[in-house]
């Protein structure tokens, strides 16, 4: 597409439901949202793709406004496939591409709803976001990285889902593509920060949505999800306890639920409720 090989998972049939993966070495669309997939594809036709830079989607970067072409991408992919409207899922990075397109001048995606899993908002600055930014695309770093995703340890014990992370990193061309933004080695000083652009103005966004916070997220403070959904006309919120950066792989059950009971709603849906 565009000269660009881009895969992405599809299943079921229904109104159209969009999942963006995060945006961590060894993401892809499989990993993000395998648990995810087969619950909504019960009801509604699924496309998961994989971003640029990730899984089996080409290896590239733009050094000027990467974001962008992501999402420019996916809407592409939107056409190719003949999705005129959805509801688009994200989690973490992929949550912050939904969220920067929804509050920009022109949006790009074919957005009914918005669900904002673990994305949007401030990030802490610790040693759990140090581990993400610092991988150096070897298995101890990897380990380290999926402890900083996850509440539950026993996904950094787990042995053989490091390494399926791992594989997923060191897979031709994909650490390269996502290291490539941040212009420096692993371990290496931050550079100067760029002027900061603003907080996007949430209040442009015009569609139902979710923001659906881990209760033990390590990167993101508590409470971001109920202060950004405040902003939104449509907005909602819900806390998943016991569940970090990625609550659709660790309380699948729970997130699934509440997809659902979002995707049932008005426009795309509006969650009047969820676990505390």
């Amino acid at each position: 597409m565009d000269g660009l090989t881009t895969g992405f998972l599809e299943a079921g049939e229904g109104e159209p439901v969009v999942l963006l993966h995060g945006g961590e070495f060894g993401a892809d669309a499989e990993i993000g949202w395998e648990r995810t997939i087969a619950a909504l594809a019960d009801r509604h036709r699924v496309v998961a793709p994989d971003q640029l830079g990730y899984g089996r989607t080409a290896k590239v970067i733009d050094f000027v406004d990467g974001r962008r072409m992501r999402i420019r991408h996916v809407a592409r992919l939107c056409e190719a496939l003949g999705i005129e409207s959805a509801t688009f899922v994200g989690n973490s990075m992929g949550a912050v591409n939904l969220l920067a397109d929804a509050t920009s001048d022109v949006p790009m995606l074919p957005a009914r709803g918005i669900v904002a899993i673990c994305g949007g908002g401030e990030i802490l600055s610790n040693e759990h976001v140090d581990a993400l930014y610092d991988y150096d695309a070897t298995l101890p770093a990897m380990r380290r990285l999926v402890a900083a995703l996850f509440h539950d340890p026993a996904f950094p014990a787990d042995d053989d889902y490091v390494r399926r992370r791992f594989e997923s990193s060191t897979a031709p061309g994909a650490w390269e593509a996502i290291a490539a933004a941040r212009f420096r080695r692993p371990g290496a000083a931050a550079p100067a920060a760029a002027p900061a652009r603003g907080a996007p103005d949430y209040g442009r966004i015009t569609v139902p949505a979710l923001f659906v916070e881990g209760g033990a997220d390590k990167l993101k403070p508590a409470g971001w999800a109920g202060q950004l959904a405040g902003q939104v006309r449509a907005g909602r919120s819900v806390v998943v306890e016991d569940a970090g950066h990625c609550p659709q792989i660790e309380r699948p059950a729970v997130v699934n639920r509440l997809l659902l009971d979002f995707l049932a709603g008005p426009g795309g849906g509006a969650v009047t409720g969820g676990p505390g």
